[in-house]
């Protein structure tokens, strides 16, 4: 291993806190109890301090939506791919597309599909301005769809960084494969923030 390999993968890989400058609260809100509940005040934050556009947002793992409306105050259009059934990690394992579908009918922009990660990114070629990773909480899943969601937008955030060590491991995989910026806010379960140096560049 030479030395600038060693380095690359033992120092500058390291994992750099976020700190909010400017916690604030979105103006449209779901009502319903989630683990997402106090990552809203940082979304406009990390937006502005990695000076993102406000065209399209996708996000893998909706679940009952908080997040969804959440993104939706930020970003023209939001694209939300779940399964709507739940998994090995969550309380809820019953379909429940069409009762989700329903909550969110208020808010135009989201656009909800019910598909399989693996699916979905066989065939998406588009740029996202931000990626939401949260999905089973396993390694594989959340590499196999977190690399996808990384190469695709300029920002990829990954919920359960500190409750779940398989899914902490994967950001920070992914972060070395693709020679991204990895941030970690840890409250809330915890947030991964990967940036591209594209958006490092014009802080």
């Amino acid at each position: 291993m030479g030395l600038r390999t060693y380095i690359r993968e033992n120092f500058i890989l390291d994992i750099k806190p976020f700190k909010p400058k400017n916690l604030r609260r979105p103006a449209n809100m779901l009502e319903v109890v989630s683990a997402w509940e106090g990552l809203e005040l940082i979304i406009p934050d990390i937006i502005d301090q990695f000076h993102l556009g406000n065209e399209r947002c996708i996000e893998f793992g909706v679940e009952f939506g908080y997040s969804s409306v959440v993104f939706s105050n930020f970003f023209q259009s939001v694209t939300g791919v779940d399964t709507f059934e739940g998994d090995e990690h969550t309380v809820n394992k019953s379909e429940h597309f069409r009762d989700t579908s329903a909550r969110l009918a208020p808010y135009p922009n989201i656009h909800l599909v019910k598909s399989d990660y693996r699916d979905w990114i066989k065939t998406d070629r588009n740029r996202y301005d931000l990626a939401h990773v949260d999905i089973v909480h396993n390694y594989k899943e959340t590499f196999e769809c977190g690399l996808w969601a990384a190469q695709h937008s300029d920002c990829t955030i990954f919920h359960d960084t500190e409750s779940f060590p398989a899914v902490r491991q994967a950001v920070k995989d992914i972060a070395k494969q693709t020679g991204q910026t990895l941030y970690n806010y840890p409250k809330h379960f915890g947030l991964g923030i990967l940036v591209d140096k594209k958006s490092i560049s014009r802080k």
